[in-house]
């Protein structure tokens, strides 16, 4: 009986990597066949306009571009992503926030097949296509402001710019978004999660339940209360508040 086998290409620096990544794949997805392997983004493009896959591995960090560089100067984008990196805090981060798949160098069988199995399961190019487009965006964006969140829910992705969350509450697994326009967002990710996807992008952990916006702060008198957008008081712990001055007065300098 003969069934469709996944076309797909390794994109990678590392010629470790590839040939590992390649007998992982041999051995244990019959269902995927390996149509090239690129050692750099060049080459990358090359192949990929020749073999159209549906499915790339792609190093994140290359020597010639990164994967995001390369997917950048392709005029068209029909298939699906698995990023490769090694333990890079910028990448990883760069990746959570846009809601992409990845692998950690080096390549661990149990996360290889629970990548394909994503893939299987959400193998919607459309969908695929706008994750990566958001994520092209916000990377060349300078305003950070304008970056906009993609958070997978039990309701499929939901998009945020990041100028809009005022600020944003746990409930143990769960975290309520609320919005400029008096809305709020329900999102199955924990307070801990948003908190470090959210770091260094203008949010502040200022209790154990609450994260706010800076850009949303109106009013602080030292107190153990900070006013956003003139009608909502969000509490500061007592052993967040030093922390706290000290890190809206660092963003205040820097904006």
């Amino acid at each position: 009986m003969s069934f469709h086998k996944i076309r797909c290409l390794i994109i990678d620096d590392d010629p470790f990597i590839r040939e590992l990544l390649q007998d992982k794949l041999d051995h244990y997805f019959p269902d995927i066949i390996v149509l090239s392997a690129a050692s750099n983004g060049k080459e990358g493009m090359q192949e990929i306009e020749k073999h159209k896959p549906e499915l790339i591995f792609l190093d994140v960090e290359m020597t010639d571009m990164t994967g995001f560089e390369m997917l950048s100067q392709l005029s068209e984008i029909n298939f699906q992503t698995i990023f490769i990196t090694s333990y890079s805090h910028y990448a990883i981060k760069a990746i959570r926030f846009n809601a992409l798949d990845y692998l950690l160098k080096p390549i661990d069988l149990g996360e290889l097949k629970k990548s394909i199995k994503r893939f299987k399961a959400h193998n919607k190019v459309e969908l695929q296509k706008e994750n990566l487009s958001l994520a092209l965006k916000n990377i060349a964006c300078k305003s950070v402001a304008d970056h906009m969140l993609n958070l997978k829910t039990q309701d499929g992705d939901l998009r945020l710019v990041l100028n809009d969350i005022i600020h944003i509450e746990g409930d143990r697994n769960y975290s309520y978004i609320y919005l400029k326009n008096g809305t709020k967002k329900l999102v199955t990710k924990t307070l801990i999660e948003l908190e470090e996807l959210l770091d260094s992008k203008g949010f502040y952990r200022c209790h154990k339940s609450h994260i706010l916006n800076a850009k949303h702060i109106t009013a602080y008198t030292n107190g153990n209360l900070v006013q956003l957008s003139e009608t909502i008081n969000i509490p500061i712990s007592r052993r967040k508040k030093k922390p706290f001055v000290d890190w809206f007065e660092a963003y205040q300098t820097s904006n």
